[in-house]
């Protein structure tokens, strides 16, 4: 299946806002420490998949509370798909298209997500040179999932090099997203 990235659209901030309204509203007994906009979508001026990925960030404890409530509110849990300290539920509905994750906060996976926001935010060379990687990668009508999360895991690399993750943390991250 092909691979779309689009032009920032300044609607991705809005909806993130109603979606994030509305997983407060589901979520209101959980003790939830943060709702982000993470991804590409959460940095102004960059290409995307239209996608939101929103993080859902909450105690280790509070873990299964709010994986109860998010399936009460129609969000089906699918696992951590083979990352830890992270669940994944697919939307009840795709108004917008949306991945939502309960993420235990202060993990790797979760520090990945907000540090790669911040720096892309902050380096606009940088936001630049992601989204030309992005958009070279998805040109390729034959493009796979796996093959374009490893096709930007240099840029990435580069990303993270200006944040506070450790050699050790970007190197786990790298095998993470490149399977070596």
């Amino acid at each position: 299946m092909a691979i779309e990235v689009v032009e920032y659209s300044d609607q991705w901030p809005l909806q993130f806002e109603t979606v994030s309204e509305a997983l407060q509203a589901a979520l209101a007994d959980v003790p939830v420490r943060a709702i982000e906009h993470v991804g590409s979508t959460s940095v102004p001026g960059l290409a995307a998949k239209p996608v939101l990925d929103i993080d859902v960030i909450v105690s280790e404890e509070h873990v299964s509370e709010a994986i109860e409530a998010l399936g009460t509110a129609g969000y089906a849990h699918r696992g951590d798909l083979g990352v830890a300290g992270r669940e994944a539920f697919r939307a009840p509905d795709a108004s917008p298209t949306r991945h939502v994750y309960v993420c235990t906060e202060g993990t790797l996976h979760l520090r990945n997500h907000l540090a790669v926001r911040s720096v892309l935010r902050d380096h606009a060379d940088l936001r630049d040179r992601y989204a030309a990687v992005k958009i070279e990668l998805s040109a390729d009508p034959g493009m796979d999932s796996a093959t374009y999360i490893a096709g930007k895991s240099a840029i990435l690399q580069e990303v993270l090099a200006l944040s506070d993750l450790t050699s050790l943390e970007r190197a786990q991250i790298l095998q993470l997203a490149t399977g070596h």
